[in-house]
């Protein structure tokens, strides 16, 4: 869900409040500190690379979405991170009154940083898409059957 005339990270923080705009910087200084992340506004929201896509925070109205590419290995971490999605994704769904400790979010952008590090692009190293099964064809119209030749008189 992109933010009408929000166009850089700043501004995405900026347009966020009350205890959803306290989560979302704080994340963001963790994750800043966890590794030399390259910060973007994509798709809406913020999104940290390197070599490729590592992790994203999203604010939407109830909650806060701390998500990792490749966050399916990370269960260990945080157990909270619901899988989901392409490329191994798991995310950590925060509501008003969740906690998640300074500790555990800096061990997961760092994990992310990591995991990208030895891996690559998590896009590259997907197994590529299933191949689309064909849509069984329309039956083709039914041919009138032969006239029967008109019996003689």
């Amino acid at each position: 869900m992109k933010t009408p005339g929000v166009n850089t990270p700043d501004e995405y923080v900026a347009s966020i409040d009350g205890w959803r705009l306290e989560l979302v910087r704080s994340l963001r200084k963790t994750v800043r500190a966890a590794g030399p992340f390259e910060e973007q506004l994509k798709w809406g929201h913020l999104v940290y690379f390197h070599n490729g896509p590592a992790l994203l925070i999203r604010a939407e109205p109830e909650r806060v979405l701390y998500g990792f590419w490749r966050g399916q290995q990370f269960l260990e971490l945080e157990p909270r991170l619901k899988p989901g999605g392409k490329y191994d994704m798991a995310t950590l769904d925060l509501r008003e009154g969740d906690s998640l400790s300074v500790k555990v979010a800096s061990a997961l952008a760092k994990a992310a940083y990591e995991t990208n590090e030895r891996l690559g692009d998590p896009r590259s190293a997907a197994p590529s898409a299933k191949p689309r099964r064909k849509k069984p064809s329309a039956p083709k119209p039914a041919t009138k059957p032969p006239r029967a030749k008109p019996k003689p008189r």
